[in-house]
């Protein structure tokens, strides 16, 4: 029997110098290991450099290969919203970091984990049984320890690390919920957790084989700065009142978000709103 067909994203900023290998590895594995039809998206997200030239040298060698091309920033999770539009191609729908620090049998394993009770698989670096090849800074661990506190807090979906890069769900999951992803900053995955879980959909959180790598696009503070605004940003979405309440700073929101250079929020799709009251 073979394996449901599967669309694998990879959103890029500036990924010139690592990209390439990452593509060629990923490619190499599903291509030996996989039995069902294998599709890898990368969607370039304003870059600078010459990422897509990386990209069509692999696709030469990788028919599974292909790329949506942005030129203007539209932040890491501008680039998965619009990548999870193309969900209706594939039965499961995933996504990993253009870094390389989940490998493709890493990633293989999430997949194999998708069934009847779980209809969106995460890697976690911080449950038992995560091996961790090359720890985060001491500053980037404190700094992720403090954001799932405030996670937590506001949102109580009890995953323990929602920022790991290696996520996988079924279509109609992924197609569900799409109108509900507005937030276009790294600050993405809690809004597609929470609205999976909101949706009654079943998220299984797993160990995962995760490696830190050099040449990190995040910039701690501001990085940090923006998450934060994000993640209050979700909160008021699903509270009518104070978003309501809230209108007449949308001004200062937007001013906020400039300052920070960070992609804002995206306006809710028409007739989305009320939805997010239920």
């Amino acid at each position: 029997m073979p394996d449901p067909s599967l669309l694998l994203l990879i959103p890029a900023y500036n990924e010139e110098a690592r990209i390439e290998p990452v593509l060629r590895d990923y490619a190499r594995y599903f291509a030996d290991n996989y039995h069902g039809k294998f599709q890898l998206v990368v969607v370039l997200n304003g870059c600078r450099d010459d990422t897509i030239g990386a990209v069509k040298r692999a696709a030469v060698d990788f028919p599974s290969i292909s790329f949506l091309n942005f030129p203007d920033p539209i932040g890491k999770g501008g680039a998965l919203i619009e990548g999870f539009k193309l969900a209706p191609l594939a039965e499961l729908v995933g996504y990993v970091d253009a870094d390389g620090a989940t490998k493709p049998a890493a990633f293989h394993d999430l997949v194999k984990r998708i069934g009847p009770n779980a209809d969106c698989v995460i890697g976690s670096r911080w449950v038992e049984g995560a091996v961790i090849r090359q720890s985060q800074s001491g500053q980037r661990k404190l700094a992720s320890r403090v954001f799932h506190l405030i996670v937590q807090l506001l949102f109580w979906m009890n995953i323990r690390d929602t920022q790991c890069g290696a996520k996988v769900m079924k279509r109609e999951a992924a197609e569900k919920i799409h109108s509900n992803l507005r937030i276009a900053d790294m600050a993405f995955d809690i809004n597609l957790l929470y609205s999976l879980k909101r949706a009654g959909y079943r998220v299984l959180e797993v160990p995962t084989e995760w490696t830190d790598q050099a040449g990190s696009k995040v910039v701690l503070v501001r990085s940090s700065l923006t998450m934060f605004l994000s993640v209050i940003r979700i909160r008021i979405i699903y509270l009518p009142w104070l978003r309501v309440l809230l209108t007449p700073f949308r001004p200062l929101e937007g001013w906020i978000y400039k300052k920070l250079r960070a992609p804002r929020p995206l306006p809710a799709v028409e007739g989305e709103e009320s939805k997010a009251k239920n």
